[in-house]
Parts: C-alpha cells; sequence; structure tokens
C-alpha cells in the first residue's frame, strides 16, 4: 500500500510540480490549498503524511497544523512544514505549532523524501 500524502500548497505551480513528483515516487497525493481544506481532507481521507505551507489564504499553516495536533483522531498524523520562511524564529514557529519536521522552499526533493521516510517509519512505530 503507497503512503498518502496531503499536500498543502496555495501556488498552483509548486502544487503540481510537487504532487507530480511525488506521485512518480509511488506516493498517492490529495492536494489542498488552504487550510480550512487541509482540515476537512484531513479528517476525511486520513494522509499517513501531510505537507503543509505555511502562507495559506483562508486559515494559515500554523493555525491548520495546531487545530489538527489538537484533534485526538488527526493528532498523530505527522505534519512538514513547508515555507519559505527561513529564520530560525520561523523554524521554532512551525515546531511550536505542532510540526513534526521542517523544510524550506525551494524545496531539496531529496532531503524532503528522506524526511518523509524517516516520519512514516516512525509512525509506523507508534
Amino acid at each position: 500500500m503507497s503512503t498518502r500524502v496531503l499536500l498543502v500548497e496555495d501556488n498552483e505551480l509548486n502544487r503540481n510540480m510537487l504532487s507530480r513528483r511525488l506521485q512518480r515516487r509511488g506516493f498517492d497525493v490529495i492536494t489542498a490549498e488552504d487550510g480550512v481544506e487541509a482540515l476537512e481532507l484531513a479528517r476525511r481521507e486520513r494522509p499517513d503524511i501531510i505537507l503543509m505551507d505555511m502562507s495559506l489564504p483562508r486559515m494559515d499553516g500554523w493555525t491548520a497544523t495546531a487545530r489538527l495536533k489538537q484533534d485526538p483522531e488527526l493528532a498523530n498524523i505527522p505534519v512538514i512544514a513547508l515555507t519559505a520562511h527561513v529564520m530560525l524564529e520561523d523554524r521554532e514557529k512551525a515546531l511550536r505549532a505542532g510540526c513534526d519536521e521542517y523544510e524550506t522552499k525551494p524545496v531539496d526533493f531529496k532531503q524532503l523524501l528522506r524526511k518523509i521516510e524517516r516520519l512514516r517509519l516512525r509512525g509506523s512505530r507508534e
């Protein structure tokens, strides 16, 4: 069974490019354009991992992640922050919101795959 990834990204070009790259690697990818849609899809689809852009319309990634982590049924889904914010305090803010990992944009795809695999393996042991 393939790993189901919820990719939350409001930039269509970034969303399509990353989605295609993940699908070529065998991931089952579902996408959302904002934090509100991300929460709805997480509840309905139960992804194995969430890639969360932080700067989103309607509900930003920090708020969406915090709400995910407050929901007992969704709290165990690993979240990787995807953001152009590169300052140390941005990383800390994402981790405080509940993100399990942090990846800056432009995304280093090989590094992102390593983080996904590490979190996926950690989740399968819990």
